[in-house]
């Protein structure tokens, strides 16, 4: 018994080599297209939608659950993207040393062993899955602010579509509470066996974007950065006229007082705000696809965190300086402040630009979570069959079909704010696993070549583990349904490891 408990404990602790890794990305039958401008596009898609378009407004002016930071939310972003840097470093590091797919779950494989590899890919996917869920449902926000905006072109079915139809059903039960309708009167129940009543409440525009995204990312990767480009070229035109447009308008006095709730709304704005730095290490998972890894990795990684923070602290400035904190709109912040400087006319460009942001975003995290399935399937965690390349397109169809299925499921259910505090969570874990694997790496394999190696080892990576695991401790000690939820991904990560991947992996190898 003894033996056989000692043999599970080193079976989990197993670590796979970093040169077999590398063999295996040699011999890969994804096709190598991207190069450093693909990267950053992919970066830039990734990270600049989230934050402009989706949160910034409840970090400024904060919410029932949480105070806001105010026009001090420029320091909630500079913390954030500081946390942010240290393990962006910590990534580029180690993808340029391993660059296959997979990201901290294949890096975790090389350092931490097997056991902690399935964790982290769990993790993972919690991250990129459950953002896209978020993402989803913002889009979704958007496109109907920009169809009233066709009121007297489009039919009225279009412009007012039944709210049961672009929304899930918890969505419909808080907006019935907040505003007193009876939900038998805002959508249809199904009626069950012993008086049980089943909501129907459809996503429909959201099943729709992820259902395109899906079809587009199985026709080939070089397709989906071309398409993404295209967007991302939109919505940053679109984000810097405001910017120039907005400074005009500025009123100094607006910005006063500039931390309306001290410390704690600066606190709370940051672990909001981080919601707008997740993304940039999707790059990382699209390392097996790179032409020139080791150079372009690390330089489309920084790259895109420095681009993009610059860029939120001058949107927060122009749109703080706009409105006083107290009318700025948490939905829709861009567009309600061009109305309130009168440029009606820019609101509804402003929509078109959140629309192209948001399907960037979409399509980025999408590739994240199909590309970190593929790595674990590869590793016999999950069944080899679901990593099947299309013979023409070169492209892991099943596993995309079966991440885009994941979105659509959840987007019928899952709460716009809770799904933003998992992704959260899931980040947090996997930048302190990354910064922890610099440090196991350095003594494990000090002479590996390093095309990239992180500044003053050993202080940055400490910097940010501490960082994250104290966003991670102050959002736990607050309380919510997102710490209880995140828990229960562990514990539902740790069952199928346990009753399904450790056995199959043995079985297979």
């Amino acid at each position: 018994m003894k033996q056989k408990i000692k043999s599970v404990i080193n079976n989990m602790l197993s670590r796979k080599s970093t040169d077999l890794f590398i063999a295996e990305s040699r011999t890969t039958e994804l096709k190598k297209t991207l190069n450093i401008f693909d990267l950053l596009i992919l970066g830039v898609s990734a990270v600049v939608g989230t934050g402009i378009f989706t949160i910034i407004g409840s970090a400024i002016a904060g919410s029932a659950a949480a105070p806001g930071a105010g026009t001090a939310v420029i320091i909630s972003m500079l913390i954030a993207a500081l946390a942010s840097l240290f393990s962006a470093l910590a990534y580029s590091e180690i993808a340029a040393m391993i660059p296959v797919a997979g990201s901290a779950y294949t890096f975790t494989y090389a350092t931490m062993g097997e056991f902690m590899a399935w964790m982290v890919g769990w993790v993972l996917m919690l991250e990129y899955a459950i953002g896209n869920i978020t993402v989803a449902t913002a889009w979704t926000g958007y496109l109907v602010q920009l169809l009233k905006g066709f009121k007297h072109i489009l039919p009225d079915f279009i412009v007012y579509s039944p709210i049961w139809l672009r929304n899930d059903f918890r969505s419909m039960y808080a907006m019935c509470d907040k505003y007193g309708w009876d939900v038998h009167d805002k959508m249809p129940f199904i009626h069950l066996p012993f008086g049980i009543e089943m909501p129907v409440a459809i996503n429909i525009p959201a099943i729709f974007i992820v259902f395109v995204l899906t079809v587009l990312l199985i026709k080939g990767i070089k397709e989906s950065t071309r398409v993404a480009g295209v967007m991302v070229f939109v919505n940053l035109s679109i984000i810097i006229s405001f910017v120039l447009v907005g400074a005009k308008y500025v009123a100094p006095d607006n910005w006063v007082p500039f931390a309306p709730n001290g410390l704690e709304g600066i606190l709370a704005g940051t672990f909001i705000i981080f919601f707008a730095y997740i993304g940039f290490d999707a790059i990382s998972t699209a390392a097996e696809e790179t032409k020139n890894p080791q150079r372009d990795l690390p330089v489309a990684i920084l790259g895109t965190l420095l681009f993009c923070t610059v860029l939120y602290i001058c949107v927060a400035l122009v749109l703080t300086g706009i409105i006083p904190i107290g009318n700025i709109d948490t939905q829709a912040p861009l567009a309600h402040a061009m109305r309130a400087i009168g440029k009606n006319w820019y609101a509804g460009a402003i929509s078109v630009g959140a629309l192209c942001a948001l399907t960037s975003v979409l399509l980025v995290y999408q590739l994240g979570t199909t590309r970190i399935f593929y790595a674990i399937a590869r590793d016999n965690f999950l069944p080899r069959n679901i990593m099947k390349v299309h013979k023409k397109f070169k492209t892991p169809h099943i596993i995309t079909w079966i991440s885009g299925l994941i979105v659509m499921i959840g987007s019928l259910f899952m709460d716009l704010n809770i799904s933003a505090e998992l992704c959260n969570y899931g980040t947090f874990a996997s930048f302190v696993i990354i910064c922890i694997e610099v440090l196991i790496l350095r003594k494990t394999e000090p002479d590996r070549p390093r095309p990239f190696k992180v500044p003053f080892c050993p202080l940055f990576p400490i910097l940010g583990i501490i960082m994250c695991s104290c966003f991670m401790l102050y959002k736990g000690i607050s309380g919510g349904a997102s710490s209880l939820y995140f828990l229960l991904w562990i514990i539902m990560g740790l069952a199928i490891y346990i009753f399904y991947g450790y056995k199959n992996k043995r079985i297979k190898e």
